[in-house]
């Protein structure tokens, strides 16, 4: 798993169970972290010509085998039933049906010498869907003791159950904005939230974030990183005299409001994501709830999301339903996801 946040590659080694009901145990984890050159590569990408975004997918296809080989390596691994890949978004545009993920090449399969499991999202939305969020089945299956899931990641997604319906769409971007503001004072991220919590709140800053046209659309929806680019960094832009801890301060505070107001009064909320450790930004969430945010264990906070893909290639390699179109619009539900044998 690749998220928008540009932290790195994800890699998972899970045994799942089919009992009652799914079960799972990760056996080894480990993320790979981007060095600044792929970092920097990846963030300006989607500007590119095709045919450059073209051979960097190709280099991408072979850094993944390079990762995921030297994790099979380093773990001792020998019983392999398929590796799942979600892979890197580079696009998500499904109001124009298109969506890129890199790495969902044959050559994958061809280079680990495994059977691979991925492209999840483009039969989705070549049926009418949003491509996402994909991982509402495996809260259902894997987290059905909580009533709602919360990822804070790029973007926060929300997976709740309401009167016994499933609903799950983008609640708003995250990381991606906090990571983007805080590289613009020479950090990599806000650690713990330190700077957001020492800035001074702008007011007119907020009451433009908060009334984006995004928040008042009905699901299914979901984000991309291009609407970062269309709608908010050109409201934090007007704002660029300011002091960065202060755009982080808004910003998290926003962030705090859309999240705290999503969820229902006693709610049991599992929260996972790099986000749950910016201890500021939990504060303010749960400054505007009533709902009961619980963080697991590390492992869960920072696997939950490759674990999940781990499932749905289990599920597509299977023939079961993986996507749900009243999760994500489409004409129906389906099993998603290519699975390429070497």
């Amino acid at each position: 798993m690749s998220g928008t946040s540009l932290d790195g590659i994800d890699i998972v080694y899970v045994n799942f169970i089919l009992e009652d009901k799914w079960k799972f145990k990760i056996l080894n984890s480990h993320t790979f972290a981007y060095n600044k050159s792929i970092q920097k590569k990846l963030k300006s990408l989607h500007l590119k010509h095709e045919k450059i975004i073209s051979i960097e997918n190709r280099f991408y296809t072979i850094l993944l085998a390079k990762t995921i080989l030297k994790f099979i390596k380093s773990n001792k691994l020998s019983e392999i039933d398929a590796v799942c890949s979600h892979g890197h978004t580079l696009f998500h545009q499904p109001e124009i049906g298109y969506t890129f993920q890199m790495g969902n090449e044959k050559k994958l399969a061809e280079l680990i010498d495994h059977n691979v499991v991925c492209d999840f999202r483009t039969q989705d939305v070549s049926l009418g869907g949003q491509g996402a969020p994909l991982v509402p089945i495996g809260d259902h299956l894997l987290f059905s003791d909580y009533d709602s899931c919360l990822n804070l990641g790029g973007f926060a997604n929300a997976t709740m159950n309401k009167k016994g319906n499933l609903i799950a769409y983008d609640l708003c971007a995250v990381n991606t904005v906090l990571n983007f503001l805080a590289q613009k004072k020479g950090f990599i991220y806000d650690d713990r939230g330190n700077f957001a919590k020492r800035g001074t709140l702008i007011q007119s800053l907020l009451d433009e974030l908060q009334i984006l046209d995004y928040y008042s659309k009905n699901s299914p929806k979901s984000l991309g990183i291009e609407w970062v680019n269309k709608k908010v960094y050109p409201i934090l832009g007007k704002y660029e005299k300011y002091e960065i801890q202060d755009l982080l301060k808004t910003y998290t505070f926003h962030i705090g409001k859309i999240i705290g107001n999503s969820f229902e009064k006693d709610h049991r909320v599992l929260s996972t994501g790099g986000g749950v450790k910016n201890d500021y930004l939990m504060h303010l969430i749960k400054e505007n709830s009533n709902a009961n945010f619980i963080i697991p264990s590390q492992k869960l906070v920072d696997y939950k999301e490759a674990l999940i893909f781990g499932l749905l290639g289990v599920l597509r390699l299977r023939n079961e339903i993986n996507c749900l179109s009243s999760v994500t619009g489409s004409s129906m539900d389906h099993s998603c996801g290519i699975i390429y044998k070497p």
